[in-house]
């Protein structure tokens, strides 16, 4: 073989060695620094509901939790919240509960939208942002399915129209 095709070659494979690296690093970065995962305990919280009194995560113990943070200027957001009252009130009788973690800075956006979009579950308010940090949130929205031992058991990442579908399939699996 002539000297150039053996010097593309080995730059090729250390372009490719390269590459897996990086990959692998930012893989294990991400698991790193991920505050939740599933099948891990879900952070335990207290924030004050829009409606005043606090709510504590652990109290939910024995019920399948969904937690879903959301902004007013999340257009995504405003679009699956109808979407998430439907499913709220579907199953909470089944011992389903649905918190809607806002994390707007002034509370009044909150209520607002809330109030216009009829929301019928739970608004809590982090507007200090300690609650989207202890979950690393880096979406809006994301949504975290709880089962009732208190595990995370789904992520979801932002909204398109249908997730709510697989919402609906998570949630009656982990009611079972």
């Amino acid at each position: 073989m002539n000297h150039e095709l053996l010097a593309s070659r080995a730059a090729e494979r250390r372009r490719l060695l390269q590459a897996s690296a990086a990959t692998a690093l930012a893989l294990a970065a991400g698991r790193a620094f991920s505050a939740i995962a599933p099948s891990g305990p879900a952070p335990d919280f207290t924030l004050r509901t829009l409606g005043g009194p606090n709510l504590r995560l652990a109290e939910q113990r024995g019920r399948v939790v969904m937690i879903n943070f959301w902004a007013t200027w999340c257009g995504p957001c405003r679009q699956e919240m109808p979407q998430l009252s439907k499913l709220y009130d579907k199953y909470r009788a089944s011992g389903f509960v649905l918190l809607g973690v806002n994390v707007d800075d002034d509370v009044r956006n909150a209520t607002e939208v809330a109030t216009k979009l009829a929301v019928s579950f739970p608004v809590l308010l982090d507007t200090d942002k300690t609650v989207s940090k202890l979950y690393d949130l880096s979406t809006m929205p994301s949504t975290v399915l709880v089962d009732r031992d208190g595990k995370v058991r789904y992520v979801h990442r932002g909204y398109l129209t249908g997730y709510e579908d697989t919402y609906d399939k998570q949630v009656r699996e982990l009611l079972k």
